[in-house]
């Protein structure tokens, strides 16, 4: 399994596993291969319906559009079995 097969395999994954949740933006994020335990790791981004940034000032309020947090996940893929063994949260920063 190359690094293209991984991604659309994760990729794949979390539409499908989210499904439910009407989730929006999906794309990839980044992309790691551990060799001695032959897994990939792939971060997935996505947002949800209910994740409206609220603005924090007047002017912000006044100018912005409506944006949407993003939610991060790491799928990790068996590249011998080529099968998803998790999906977890991976925390960022909070922008300011």
């Amino acid at each position: 399994m190359g690094v293209k097969e991984a991604v659309k395999l994760a990729l794949g994954y979390v539409i499908d596993l989210f499904e439910s949740e009407k989730i929006t933006n999906v794309g990839l994020e980044e992309v790691e291969f551990d060799e001695p335990t032959k897994h990939w790791y792939v971060t997935v981004g996505f947002s949800r319906p209910w994740d409206v940034i609220q603005p924090r000032s007047v002017v912000q309020l006044m100018g912005a559009e409506e944006r949407l947090k993003r939610s991060y996940k790491v799928v990790t893929i068996d590249e011998v079995g080529e099968r998803v063994l998790s999906v977890k949260n991976r925390e960022v920063g909070i922008p300011a």
